[in-house]
């Protein structure tokens, strides 16, 4: 009779130990938040490897750009020449900026503007990118 006694406490079902269900709903939060982060982390890799590669060039066209544009001969003639530059000053705000490059200007300005947040959006997520990093490495 004991053995007909234990096969019964076999087919009972075991009661989870306490905290299972926090335990789990903590897991998935800590999966989502990692993925989440991978996604930034990704973001922030392509981003900055973009910039990067493109600030080069960005650079070379606004300085070909400036010397071609003349701003430079106009900002010389008002420093020598301050009466006159003084006496006719609008005229030459106005050629100054008549003959600025623009569009190199604009390149330049993104290209370097999206380089500083990328550095911005990995300083502010330092913490949480390396916590995903080294769950990652230790998995």
């Amino acid at each position: 009779m004991a053995t007909y006694s234990t096969s019964q406490n076999f087919n009972k079902p075991t009661e989870p130990s306490a905290g299972l269900f926090d335990r789990i709903i903590a897991a998935i939060t800590l999966e989502q938040e990692f993925k989440q982060t991978r996604k930034i982390l990704f973001a922030f890799i392509f981003l900055l490897l973009v910039s990067a590669a493109f600030m080069p060039f960005s650079f070379s066209f606004f300085a070909i750009q400036w010397n071609s544009s003349g701003v430079f001969y106009f900002i010389s003639a008002a420093t020598v020449n301050a009466s006159v530059f003084f006496d006719s000053w609008e005229d030459f705000v106005l050629s100054i900026l008549e003959s600025l490059p623009v569009m190199a200007i604009t390149l330049f300005a993104i290209n370097v503007a999206a380089l500083l947040f990328s550095i911005r959006l990995f300083l502010y997520k330092k913490g949480l990118l390396l916590k995903y990093l080294s769950s990652q490495i230790k998995s």
